[in-house]
C-alpha cells in the first residue's frame, strides 16, 4: 500500500510589509548619486527635482527618505486639484507623474510657490521628463528643466543586498548560496527581484519547506519558459 501524498498548504494572497525607513534603502554605486541629491536637498538649484527609474526600483522608498527628512506630505500626481495648491504649507512628494496628473495647472503653480517659497517638490516617474504625456507647454517646460534624480539598473552588489532584505520582509532566512545562484541567473532588476522573491514564498509555504537552491532554480526555470 503506497502512502498518499502528502498535502499542500492553502497558500492565502496576503500582503506583507516592506521595511521602509531611511535606514533600509540599500545604497551601491547604482544609486549612490541619487541618494547623495536627496541628503542634499537644500541645494537643488530650483527647489524641486525629479526621481526617475524602472518600475520597482526603489523611487518611492527613495521618496519615503526624503519626505523623512524634509516634514514632505504625499500626494498620487493624479489626485492632483486646486484645493491641494491651497493647502501647500511646506515640502511635498508628487508620485507617479507618469501615470497622468490630475490637473497640470496645479502642478506648475506648485512649482512657482516652490521657487518663490522654497517648499519643495519631489516627484517621482518611470519616464524621463522629456516623455512624458503633457498638454501644459509651461508646464512640460518646467518639467524638463527639473534636476533629474536617476536610479540605475541595479549591480550584482545591490542585487544580492535587495534580494536579502525581500526575503527577510517576508520573514524567510535564505542561504547566502541560494542568493548568489538568484543573483547570478534572474533578470538584473529590481521588480523582477520582487516577482521571484514572492512566488518562491508561495511555493515554500505550499510545500511547508525551507527554500532551497533547487525551489530557487525551479522558480527562475518557471519564468524563463513563461518569457519564452
Amino acid at each position: 500500500m503506497t502512502s498518499a501524498a502528502a498535502p499542500r498548504q492553502l497558500v492565502l494572497d496576503l500582503p506583507h510589509r516592506a521595511a521602509l525607513g531611511a535606514e533600509d534603502f540599500l545604497v551601491s554605486p547604482s544609486n549612490a548619486k541619487a541618494v547623495g541629491m536627496i541628503d542634499n536637498w537644500h541645494d537643488w538649484p530650483r527647489a524641486s527635482a525629479i526621481v526617475v527609474g524602472p518600475e520597482q526600483s526603489g523611487k518611492s522608498h527613495l521618496a519615503q527618505v526624503w519626505r523623512l527628512k524634509s516634514g514632505a506630505e504625499v500626494v498620487a500626481a493624479a489626485n492632483l486639484d486646486e484645493a491641494i495648491a491651497r493647502k501647500f504649507a511646506g515640502p511635498l512628494v508628487v508620485e507617479d507623474v507618469d501615470r497622468g496628473i490630475g490637473c497640470e495647472r496645479t502642478l506648475f503653480h506648485l512649482f512657482n510657490l516652490a521657487r518663490e517659497t522654497g517648499r519643495a517638490v519631489l516627484l517621482t516617474s518611470s519616464r524621463p521628463p522629456g516623455e512624458l504625456t503633457v498638454t501644459l507647454p509651461d508646464l512640460r517646460s518646467r518639467l524638463r528643466a527639473l534636476p533629474v534624480i536617476e536610479i540605475g539598473a541595479p549591480d550584482d552588489e545591490l542585487l544580492r543586498a535587495v534580494l536579502v532584505k525581500l526575503f527577510a520582509d517576508r520573514q524567510l532566512a535564505v542561504e547566502p548560496h541560494v542568493v548568489a545562484h538568484l543573483a547570478l541567473h534572474m533578470e538584473q532588476s529590481m521588480a523582477a527581484a520582487s516577482r521571484v522573491v514572492a512566488e518562491i514564498d508561495r511555493r515554500s509555504l505550499a510545500v511547508q519547506r525551507r527554500v532551497t537552491r533547487a525551489l530557487a532554480a525551479t522558480v527562475l526555470a518557471d519564468f524563463q519558459s513563461e518569457a519564452e
